[in-house]
């Protein structure tokens, strides 16, 4: 018996055993994808993106590894760790381009904002199911206090982009969690009323010296180029527009691998991070792009269906807002570098250069996996 059990197959089957193949083949693609386009796009940077994703795919198997009762135990300490680490970056962040986002912990510098993407729907997903079969107006406005709280703290270093996706991951949870229609479509109607009214009104609220209360200059400046990049054509609207011409130059089967001038003439503004989907457009044209959206829409149906089947609120909440957070990355990203929505800073997921963000990304796979393994499970 002893033998059997330390057999190198049982071995293979026990490290092997908490990861789902549909949703690893799903992100074997996608980081395909990732290492031909930093080939291309910026090929020094190759060797450390390999790193970081060796370091993603750790944390993913780790966190498949858990059951999502364990999960939920550490919602409370990763929520508390994310809020105090964000008040250091308050007080002793080390500022970037102009924002106070990182902090270095000594052997290496670390996004807190990040963490909050997957610790916010965790508590949230912690505090519904505590409150289960008891859910009531009260909770929904304490879950959007504990929400709210991050969000500030993220928006005031600032960062905008950061802001919207933990701030999406938590009403995600909200409303998978049942809040009531009546709540959400006043919200909806002054969203849209809001946003027609600057599209119509742009050319008087952009002018330099009307002020946006609420919102920086930058912000202000981020909109007012969505609605005319030539405004600036050489300055705010330049990004914008090469961004637009690399997608546009690309036509239906784009000009090959490698053979992107935008890219390689580095028109391009970060092309290995927020505007990397610009480098595949213009080099594996629509089709590519095409292909890009029907494996993230095979992701989102993947999370939604583990979702569905997961026996614990708390676990259906947590997949079903991890699906949709993934589904929102890609959506925000794509609409940015296309110019349809203004520049944020959102990175394109499991593509974009980065170690944080890919780290955070693949812990919500891991979550899912997680899910996943132990759907026939019953609730304690």
């Amino acid at each position: 018996m002893t033998e059997q059990r330390f057999h190198p197959l049982n071995l293979l089957r026990a490290f092997v055993r908490p990861i789902d193949p549909v949703l690893l083949a799903i992100l074997a693609v996608l980081l395909g994808a990732s290492f031909l386009l930093m080939m291309s796009a910026s090929p020094e940077r190759l060797e450390n993106q390999l790193i970081n994703t060796g370091v993603a795919l750790c944390a993913m198997w780790a966190a498949a590894r858990l059951s999502p009762q364990r999960l939920l135990s550490l919602a409370v300490p990763l929520y508390l760790v994310g809020v105090v680490l964000l008040l250091g970056v308050e007080f002793f962040g080390e500022t970037t381009k102009g924002a106070q986002r990182w902090l270095d912990i000594g052997i290496t510098r670390i996004q807190p904002s990040e963490l909050m993407k997957i610790s916010m729907p965790l508590m949230l997903a912690w505090y519904f199911q505590q409150r289960e079969g008891a859910i009531n107006l009260r909770d929904y406005l304490v879950a959007s206090m504990l929400l709210a709280l991050p969000v500030t703290l993220i928006l005031h270093q600032p960062d905008l982009g950061t802001s919207l996706l933990v701030a999406g991951a938590g009403l995600y949870v909200i409303f998978f969690a049942g809040l009531s229609w009546k709540l959400i479509v006043p919200v909806v109607i002054l969203g849209v009323t809001g946003i027609g009214s600057i599209v119509i009104f742009g050319d008087q609220l952009c002018q330099p010296d009307v002020d946006w209360h609420g919102m920086r200059e930058y912000q202000k400046q981020r909109v007012c180029t969505l609605l005319d990049p030539t405004r600036d054509p050489l300055g705010k609207g330049f990004h914008i527009i090469q961004s637009t011409i690399a997608i546009g130059s690309g036509g239906l089967f784009g000009k090959g691998w490698l053979e992107g001038t935008q890219t390689h003439l580095a028109f391009i503004p970060e092309r290995h991070t927020d505007f990397i989907f610009s480098v595949l457009a213009e080099e594996f044209g629509l089709v590519g792009a095409l292909v890009l959206l029907g494996v993230y829409f095979l992701l989102f149906l993947r999370g939604f269906h583990i979702a569905l089947h997961a026996p614990l609120l708390a676990s259906r909440l947590m997949a079903g807002s991890i699906s949709a957070i993934f589904f929102t990355y890609a959506f925000v990203n794509m609409g940015m570098v296309s110019g349809i929505l203004p520049v944020v800073g959102v990175p394109l997921p499991f593509i974009s250069y980065g170690g944080t963000a890919l780290v955070t990304l693949c812990l919500g796979v891991g979550i899912l996996m997680s899910i996943h393994r132990h759907r026939a499970s019953s609730p304690d």
